[in-house]
């Protein structure tokens, strides 16, 4: 059948977030493509291989300003009907999903390709570092044997097994699960013979010395937990051996809660606005949270019922969405918590599909915007401990800070927005394959080179690449703009400099579209989607507000301890990691310091959870933190708005950055740089 292409609707695509116009009457697996997202396809479009599916999500989308609906689809056809019917228990569609080469675009559309459907799996770099921990666990095995019953000894098998537990490991005021109670008796009979009267041996796991959560026959070895790092993009789950400490898997996903809004206070506004919100972004994370438990078992030839704990941290609004609390009150002042002390919880009341007695703690949160994420980091990187001024960024869409030493610590939040993931940016994504994460500018000609994610290649300006780029991810914007401003294309209040490329050939990047300008980084030829990838002013913008935010609540803690200079940064989690520390400086985005003690240190609250899953010292360490640690409230703060401004100017307006001294830009005279003086600033940036 031909569909006639008519007036456009709007496509959004997660998990990338890539969103544009396409024409009615399109096919969906040409139209992701058109946008720069390629799905799996083996057959070509044959409605055989059912590698492009593709679920429609169904509803109202305030945050993208959509309704989408199955009905903005064509319906099924002959072709994809006999896929269904054969490879299904019906021959219809499973609810809400779609061979995408088969639907053709027919009104407003949110659409999620699953990862098996994605032919660029998206890339999640977090992964567990190498940490020292002392292995104390909360969850633990003991072997016992247990005197058999008797004709003439009337005490019960629970009471005879605590009897033996007080006798041989000392362990007194035991209670037991009492789902785990039906599983005793069994468990005694397997080794159980009238014939024998010795003791009967069973394997004993506790939690926390004070509960049996599980009752093996015999010997027995084996005891499991999870490490959860609930990000409002990433969620992580590192599952370890609570025996040796080993990560025996990490396995991560997306959000799925990022199809109700891609930040926090989107997410805040969806709970208020749908009656279910709550009960939706509730059940997303659980059930994200039970398929990356199969997923790490599974890797470690396991099933999710070996699984005994769970130890879980994330930013509040995660955090109470984790426990089916509403977020409201965290949208406004006085950005009040809901409960801000560690709990301990069973898994089972959670909905987590784990080992029927499984156990939860949860990290406190420190204040409405600094949360169990932000006391894992701090545990794991102990600043308390230090004797260096510490300075602490976990960048985000809410940027968290921390800065201190051994003598005193503050911690506060800056509402950095999602720029720094690609959101909101022209062509900007998450980090995934084929997304541009360095960028360089030739001083001399002003034209751009680029390396994308998997591609170890520098891209040279001109010609077509062998691999094309998708669009630009965090670091890859950070770079391309410390480098316009090194090259004089953008001034030090972030505009374009137009006078600066005057005289240069078109290749030199800078482009106009009616008054505005903006920089092609990526040629048509460079691209997936056949259309350059370009900075523009918007985007420049949008990075300075953002840096400008998280370098205000910087400066806020520095007037806070009275101190001018940060003896050490700490950049962490994902995004963390790929960040240029030069460029990032450059940028104003940090504040001065030897670049030498700018360190990167990956999924700092991942580690943190997992410390705490290890040590359950470390969880009253924990508690004392969150209630030691000193939070600054930026929102309240009255010179916020000044350091903001100031913050806006690249790199500052007013700070001095010493050790930059001979890498930025000296003041020119005029307008524009002649050639000579720009060959002349020797700037040694590596590559």
């Amino acid at each position: 059948m031909v569909y006639t292409i008519g007036p456009a609707g709007q496509l959004v695509l997660l998990p990338s977030g890539r969103r544009g116009a396409v024409p009615l009457g399109s096919d969906l697996l040409e139209a992701a493509r058109s946008l720069g997202v390629e799905l799996e396809s083996i057959c070509g479009g044959r409605q055989t291989c059912g590698k492009c599916q593709v679920i429609v999500e169904e509803g109202h989308f305030p945050k993208h300003g959509l309704t989408s609906t199955l009905a903005h689809l064509t319906e099924p056809d002959g072709r994809e009907l006999a896929y269904w019917s054969k490879n299904g228990s019906v021959a219809r569609p499973p609810a809400g999903r779609r061979l995408a080469c088969a639907a053709h675009v027919l009104g407003d559309l949110l659409i999620t390709i699953p990862e098996e459907s994605q032919a660029r799996k998206q890339i999640i770099a977090k992964a567990a570092t190498e940490r020292v921990i002392d292995v104390q666990p909360a969850v633990r095995q003991v072997y016992v044997e247990v005197r058999p019953a008797a004709l003439h000894d009337n005490v019960g098998d629970w009471e005879r097994l605590q009897a033996a537990l007080a006798e041989q490991w000392d362990l007194t005021n035991l209670s037991i699960d009492p789902i785990i109670l039906p599983t005793l008796q069994p468990a005694l009979i397997t080794h159980h013979s009238s014939l024998i009267t010795q003791n009967l041996p069973l394997t004993i796991t506790l939690w926390q010395d004070r509960e049996v959560i599980r009752v093996q026959p015999g010997y027995a070895e084996g005891v499991y937990g999870l490490a959860v790092d609930i990000g409002s993009t990433t969620i992580v789950a590192h599952l370890c051996d609570l025996r040796t400490g080993a990560v025996l898997a990490t396995q991560a996903t997306v959000n799925p809660q990022v199809r109700y809004g891609e930040d926090l206070m989107s997410r805040v506004s969806y709970a208020m606005m749908e009656p279910q919100g709550v009960a939706r972004l509730h059940r997303a994370v659980i059930g994200a949270l039970n398929e990356l438990a199969q997923k790490a078992a599974a890797e470690a030839n396991l099933t999710p019922q070996d699984i005994l704990e769970l130890v879980v941290v994330g930013n509040p609004v995660m955090h109470h969405l984790f426990l089916d609390i509403d977020p409201v009150e965290l949208g406004g002042a006085p950005f009040a918590l809901a409960v801000s002390s560690p709990l301990d919880l069973k898994a089972r009341d959670l909905g987590l599909k784990l080992h029927p007695a499984a156990r939860v703690h949860v990290l406190p949160c420190i204040a409405g915007h600094v949360g169990a994420d932000n006391v894992a980091v701090q545990l794991v990187e102990a600043i308390h401990q230090q004797e260096d001024l510490m300075l602490v960024i976990d960048v985000g869409t809410n940027a968290e800070i921390v800065l201190g030493n051994r003598e005193r610590v503050l911690c506060a939040s800056s509402p950095t927005g999602p720029a720094f993931e690609g959101a909101q940016i022209t062509h900007g994504q998450r980090a995934a394959p084929g997304a541009i994460e360095r960028v360089r500018i030739d001083p001399l000609t002003l034209e751009p080179r680029f390396k994308v994610i998997g591609c170890e290649e520098w891209i040279e300006p001109g010609p077509a690449a062998s691999v094309l780029a998708t669009g630009i991810c965090g670091s890859g914007i950070i770079e391309a703009i410390a480098e316009l401003y090194l090259v004089g294309l953008i001034g030090a209040d972030g505009r374009f400099n137009v006078a600066q490329a005057a005289g240069l050939p078109q290749a030199a990047g800078l482009r106009y579209n009616g008054r505005a300008a903006h920089y092609v980084l990526a040629g048509a030829n460079q691209t997936t989607s056949g259309r350059p990838i370009v900075i523009t002013q918007a985007d420049v913008r949008a990075i300075q507000l953002a840096k400008a935010a998280l370098y205000a609540g910087v400066k806020l803690l520095m007037a806070h301890l009275g101190v001018s200079q940060v003896e050490r940064i700490v950049l962490a989690g994902a995004f963390g990691s790929f960040i240029s520390p030069l460029h990032a400086m450059i940028l104003g985005l940090i504040p001065d310091c030897d670049l030498g003690r700018v360190i990167a240190v990956g999924n700092a609250a991942g580690d943190g959870a997992r410390l705490a899953l290890l040590n359950r010292g470390q969880r009253l360490e924990a508690a004392r933190l969150a209630r030691w640690v000193e939070h600054v409230q930026t929102a309240t703060e009255p010179t916020f708005q000044d350091e903001f401004v100031a913050a806006m100017a690249i790199p500052h307006a007013a700070d001095p950055f010493p050790h930059l001294e001979g890498i930025l830009p000296r003041p020119a005279a005029g307008p524009s740089l002649r050639p000579s003086q720009r060959r002349q600033r020797g700037r040694g940036l590596g590559d």
